[in-house]
């Protein structure tokens, strides 16, 4: 039980740092602050980061990991070049962000108490992104 709930647990981590990171880089062109960018692209490495190490962990559990829902992906997809073509400015990649970084954080703490037998280590990877994708939505604020 708990290696299939860390299985678990680290596909949805693994599903959410790919969105994270596919996020960010949907709306890198349009930031005209170079303050902005930088945190965006900071927390982008960090994404990456884990992803990496959530990978590592994937492939010694051997499971191939977890590709962000192609629905939610579509619809990410949609939603930010929707609203960036109707006004392509810094608050509106900080809104979209923020929407973004709160369903990972409610998603991820959902998981979370899901798979409560997951081990130790997984547990901290995964709160370590909830951490990431909060921070994110504070660092927003200033340019909503």
């Amino acid at each position: 039980m708990i290696e299939d709930d860390t299985v678990k647990l680290l596909r949805e981590c693994d599903a959410g740092a790919r969105m994270g990171i596919d996020s960010i880089g949907d709306v890198l062109p349009y930031v005209t602050d170079g303050r902005l960018r930088d945190m965006l692209s900071e927390c982008r490495a960090g994404h990456e980061v884990l992803k990496a190490e959530i990978g590592r962990r994937l492939t010694d559990l051997h499971d191939d990991g977890k590709s962000p829902g192609a629905v939610a992906r579509s619809m990410s997809w949609m939603k930010t070049g929707v609203k960036l073509a109707m006004n392509d400015s810094d608050r509106t990649v900080a809104d979209l962000m923020t929407d973004g970084c709160n369903m990972g954080v409610k998603s991820l703490s959902r998981y979370l108490n899901q798979y409560r037998a997951a081990d130790p280590e997984c547990k901290d990877v995964t709160h370590r992104l909830i951490d990431l994708e909060a921070q994110l939505s504070t660092d927003m604020r200033p340019y909503l």
